[in-house]
């Protein structure tokens, strides 16, 4: 019954996001940013958290309110994105997102070579994918988490499907990870997650210690393939910017366990170094730093 509740409210918000002007549509984003940061006392205590831990107690309140509500609503953009890309072509989905640094892809795909992509939950990260899969023409097999109503799961895979990106979950994403890479895909991973100690690699992450998925460097690792990483972002909700950054070479010595190490730590500086750039991008309602830092949580 949960099932079609949701797939309701997808089709509502559907009809509403396929009436309203764009503009119109991002104030009432706005709007329950505002409210959601608001109301969830929850997360906003998080966010504060880790924007204390993060830049050293520097930002105002003032400054750390304005990240949260746009962490907010970038939240929102990607959730909104799903269902307002569900009945547009290739064409619509790409023509507001400008491609910087393409040509490192394209010489890859020239050379036929393949990469994995990595990437993390800042910005649009959906359409991110979608945009990616359909600019240079490849499918992209994306790590994630199966949602809990298997009803709107199927949909959203239908969805990202139309975009030539497939989907393996993450209990078993080794296995998906390694299919995908024999079948010529291109696997994409999202690298900003908290993960339990058992299965991270620990490393600093803002100066603070925090865990770290090493999937990706051990794929590299494993079947020689380098690490392309790509962000996108907005300033206004209405264009969008696919920014590639150079690649971060795949490394197989006698030690595995310091070549881990070192693809590793080149994400995660890649990645801090974007977020300071625009942290407001960033989502920044998880306890990212929770293993290391859990007090920072208990306030």
């Amino acid at each position: 019954m949960l099932d079609y509740l949701y797939l309701g409210l997808y089709k509502t918000f559907g009809f509403i996001l396929s009436i309203l002007p764009r503009k119109v549509t991002i104030k009432l984003m706005r709007s329950l940013a505002w409210f959601a940061y608001t109301v969830s006392k929850k997360h906003q205590k998080i966010i504060h958290a880790n924007l204390d831990l993060a830049f050293e107690k520097k930002l105002s309140t003032n400054e750390k309110k304005r990240i949260g509500i746009e962490a907010f609503l970038n939240l929102i953009d990607t959730t909104f994105g799903i269902i307002y890309r569900d009945k547009m072509d290739k064409k619509e989905v790409i023509q507001n997102v400008k491609f910087e640094n393409e040509e490192i892809i394209k010489t890859y795909q020239k050379e036929n070579k393949q990469f994995i992509l990595i990437t993390g939950h800042y910005g649009n990260w959906e359409l991110l994918s979608q945009s990616i899969a359909i600019n240079f023409d490849l499918v992209l097999v994306g790590v994630g988490r199966e949602l809990d109503s298997k009803l709107m799961d199927d949909v959203l895979t239908r969805n990202r499907e139309r975009f030539n990106v497939e989907m393996i979950y993450k209990k078993g994403a080794m296995k998906g990870c390694i299919r995908a890479i024999g079948q010529k895909k291109i696997v994409g991973i999202l690298t900003d997650q908290h993960l339990s100690p058992s299965q991270s690699i620990d490393l600093d992450f803002f100066n603070h210690k925090a865990t770290h998925t090493p999937l990706a460097s051990i794929l590299s690792r494993k079947f020689g393939i380098d690490l392309i990483p790509a962000y996108i972002s907005t300033d206004n909700y209405e264009n969008y910017t696919v920014k590639i950054y150079p690649p971060i070479k795949t490394l197989k010595t006698e030690n595995q366990e310091e070549d881990l190490k070192i693809m590793t730590e080149s994400q995660a500086k890649v990645l801090e170094d974007i977020i300071r750039q625009k942290p407001e991008q960033w989502f920044w309602q998880h306890k990212r730093w929770k293993d290391f830092y859990k007090e920072i949580y208990e306030k």
